[in-house]
């Protein structure tokens, strides 16, 4: 991977993307990294948590690379689109909880990244946005989809027909974001956050990530079922055995082992 750096810290990833003098911007070599490095974390099963994050201290991701898209033609942009919301459901998808760790400009793109993982956190610094209506376009990757259903259809609205960008607070406000951190108190709460869910099930967080992004697409009937099957599945795990077993005999379960 050219732009991604990746450091393995026990049972969590971090992964960085690293453009820093263009603010991380996304092109189609960053993309192609981004599928990579999916690939890599999906492949070993000691990873249960993944933090995404940018590089230096001034952006997440500050959108995809105007200069590249400048010149595309409508089916040229069509695929560049495609490629982007590609990459990102599967980020989204993974079996893994994603969380993004946003210590800057997350806009345009870098905000549809942002909002294609589990959890979003960020830095008092941060400023998040989906300013393409001003360069002439619709977000590409996913934005006016996830943002009209993470902070409501007229809210996503009125950020993106204004192409206004919002703050740190307000993005809290909003529902945008989980949590908001001092720039210095942000990658170790990252981690705090992740080793708190290696620790838990592994079964079960998967599970738990399956019912609740499935779900939200399925009536609340056909989602009760999906719960029902997830939560019966739980019960041929020797994690759920160890766990309740720790529980009733009141001692500290044995670390969880994936199975």
């Amino acid at each position: 991977m050219t732009h991604i750096l990746l450091e393995k810290k026990g049972q969590i990833a971090i992964a960085a993307i690293n453009r820093p003098k263009a603010l991380n911007a996304l092109n189609s070599e960053v993309l192609e990294d981004l599928n990579t490095l999916i690939d890599t974390v999906e492949a070993d099963p000691e990873i249960r948590a993944l933090i995404l994050t940018g590089s230096g201290e001034k952006a997440f991701v500050a959108g995809a690379d105007i200069g590249e898209m400048s010149t595309l033609t409508k089916a040229e942009g069509e695929a560049f689109g495609k490629k982007g919301n590609d990459v990102f459901r599967r980020l989204e998808t993974m079996p893994i909880p994603v969380i993004a760790a946003v210590n800057g400009y997350a806009l345009g793109g870098g905000c549809e990244l942002s909002m294609a993982c589990d959890i979003r956190i960020c830095s008092d610094s941060a400023v998040f946005g989906q300013p393409e209506t001003g360069l002439g376009i619709t977000p590409g990757f996913g934005g006016t989809q996830r943002l009209a259903r993470l902070v409501g259809p007229g809210m996503a609205k009125q950020m993106i027909f204004s192409a206004r960008n919002i703050k740190a607070d307000e993005a809290l406000r909003v529902g945008l974001v989980n949590a908001v951190y001092p720039a210095e108190e942000l990658m170790p709460a990252a981690e705090k956050l992740a080793e708190t869910i290696a620790k838990n099930a592994p079964i079960a967080v998967r599970a738990c990530k399956r019912a609740i992004n499935e779900g939200l697409e399925l009536s609340m009937d056909e989602a009760i079922v999906l719960e029902e099957k997830l939560f019966g599945g739980c019960f041929e795990s020797e994690d759920q055995k160890e766990g309740m077993c720790a529980f009733l005999e009141k001692r500290k379960h044995e670390p969880y082992q994936n199975r």
